[in-house]
């Protein structure tokens, strides 16, 4: 059994096309969407209508929240422009998400933790806003009541697989269409993918065990990013270029 794991794709209708076209060159058939579809300067409509036609197992992120609980004048630039590209029927769609989901018994999603949108999982801060590997013991209680041979997440944009303990796999797949960006919660931080590649993971189940496999897919990245610098988005423009923030 394999399937794809994709993950903060922000609107980047392109780099999913991408993944999309590796997916089904590689003969997988099953999709897993972990969230924050359609947040950014880019294209949020199209993404939205590429996704929705494709039915894809999908959960909410924090992005997708904010969407759909602030009024336009509230968002921050990445959602506020999102918003005005979506129509009514975008909106029902990313409503009906549920936070978290159980796929085949045996997979779980969410987007940030089991419990809460916004909390880095297999990364954790330092005071002085460093990203770093989180401990083994720290995941592990975050997983804690969530007893499924994979749990999935995302929200990070880092590609990450950690065995736990107790054997259970928990997979990052990395962004989809956002390979690096800023931000000021809790401390000022940056997180950088280092290359602008669409990422996403591959989770299989070979003789009872569960492992995971990540992908770069190359794209016209820089249609991207001259759309973001466009569009007054002068840092993400450089993030798409070239994977960090300048």
């Amino acid at each position: 059994m394999r399937i794809a794991v994709i993950a903060d794709i922000h609107g980047n209708d392109l780099a999913l096309a991408a993944v999309l076209a590796d997916i089904a060159a590689r003969g997988i058939y099953e999709v897993l969407n972990l969230g924050d579809h359609l947040s950014g300067a880019l294209n949020a409509a199209g993404t939205a209508d590429m996704l929705m036609a494709r039915g894809f197992p999908s959960i909410r992120g924090n992005h997708d929240r904010w969407l759909l609980e602030k009024a336009p004048e509230e968002m921050g630039s990445w959602d506020r422009m999102a918003h005005a590209q979506l129509q009514p029927r975008h909106l029902e769609w990313l409503a009906a998400m549920p936070a978290t989901l159980v796929y085949r018994d045996e997979i779980f999603l969410c987007h940030g933790t089991p419990e809460d949108d916004l909390t880095y999982w297999l990364d954790e801060l330092t005071p002085d806003g460093i990203m770093r590997l989180s401990p083994v013991e720290r995941t592990q209680a975050l997983a804690a009541g969530h007893d499924f041979p994979v749990l999935l997440c995302g929200h990070t944009h880092i590609s990450r697989c950690v065995r736990l303990h107790d054997g259970r796999l928990v997979v990052n797949p990395g962004s989809v269409g956002c390979p690096a960006y800023s931000d000021d919660t809790p401390v000022a931080h940056k997180v950088e993918a280092g290359s602008p590649h669409a990422r996403y993971a591959v989770i299989e189940k070979t003789g009872g065990t569960w492992n995971a496999e990540f992908r770069l897919v190359s794209y016209d990245h820089m249609a991207m990013a001259r759309l973001a610098e466009d569009r007054g988005e002068r840092e993400w423009a450089h993030a798409l270029a070239t994977g960090w923030i300048e």
